[in-house]
């Protein structure tokens, strides 16, 4: 008989097979370098976007695993001034200003962009790992119990802003953590294979670290959580648009905002992602009794955050 672990590789493998691309965004996390192992053979492309001007913690674990598995690696370094548009584009497509969707949404946008530029079609991505198997860092401080709950919701509302923007492109997405069967097997065992301690710490994605430990280098089998806007720098943008928009004209525009569209901005980034969504979109005010606060959007059942503006939480 199979073990957990043993039928954890055998589907996540098929899954994997069942790809199409050549093509691998690598972030050197857990997510896509497992991919990239279980892929290995095809010798696929990989690629990783980090920004010119900020510091991002992606660069390093990228290298390390595609050193480790002998594949090419293409960093693709971008500027502010490509950072900015992307902002602009990304907003265009998804047609919400939520903050933290924009910042890691920029991600996607720039290596589909620039992979639909050479002629590629669809790229694999680790999207899906941390809702099916319990990677959220907030999740660690729950109980079995609430764990398991939290998952059922997440389940329902998960979404993936990197297929939109690739639909977009026409262009697809290929999404191995996503397949049906894995995430009925995610579904049927204990939380212990979902959220465990090791050393002292406390990890999500338990079984997936446990499965591959052998065949993946220790500090990227081990490696904390880390966001998309963290890895590739873009998280940045938030001191940014602190800096260069003042304090002043924060308060005038977040003012005439508010008595004009009836949307409370709560910080400097998202009046800048306000700003560039209104060129593009009007207001939408939803008549539902479950509705943001803070820009009258309704709030998708089960959901405790506003995927247009970005609130949370939303008792």
């Amino acid at each position: 008989m199979e073990t957990e672990e043993e039928q954890c590789m055998r589907i996540l493998t098929n899954a994997v097979n069942e790809c199409k691309s050549d093509w691998i965004a690598l972030s050197g996390g857990l997510d896509s370098s497992i991919l990239a192992h279980l892929r290995k053979d095809q010798k696929p492309q990989t690629m990783t976007i980090i920004t010119k001007d900020f510091l991002g913690t992606d660069l390093t674990f990228a290298q390390i695993i595609a050193k480790h598995l002998g594949l090419n690696l293409s960093l693709i370094q971008v500027s502010m001034e490509d950072v900015l548009d992307s902002i602009n584009e990304t907003i265009k497509i998804l047609g919400n200003y939520n903050d933290i969707e924009i910042r890691n949404s920029i991600v996607p946008y720039i290596y589909l962009t620039t992979l639909k530029k050479k002629g590629v079609d669809s790229v694999i991505t680790g999207d899906g790992a941390d809702e099916v198997f319990a990677g959220y860092n907030f999740l660690l401080k729950k109980s079995d119990e609430e764990i398991g709950e939290e998952l059922k919701r997440i389940k329902k509302i998960m979404h993936f802003p990197s297929k939109d923007i690739a639909t977009s492109l026409n262009m697809k997405v290929e999404t191995p953590f996503l397949n049906e069967e894995l995430i009925k097997f995610s579904d049927d065992i204990e939380i212990s294979k979902k959220i465990n301690v090791k050393d002292g710490g406390k990890f999500g994605k338990w079984i997936l670290r446990e499965t591959f430990e052998k065949y993946l280098p220790n500090n990227i089998t081990w490696r904390e959580k880390s966001p998309m806007q963290d890895g590739s720098g873009t998280n940045n943008l938030t001191g940014l648009f602190n800096t260069i928009i003042t304090d002043d004209i924060f308060t005038q525009k977040k003012t005439r905002i508010l008595e004009e569209d009836g949307v409370y901005i709560r910080t400097k980034e998202s009046l800048h992602y306000y700003e560039c969504f209104r060129k593009t979109n009007s207001v939408k005010k939803s008549d539902s009794d479950n509705r943001c606060p803070d820009c009258n959007y309704e709030i998708a059942p089960n959901s405790r955050f506003c995927r247009m503006c970005g609130k949370f939480p939303i008792n």
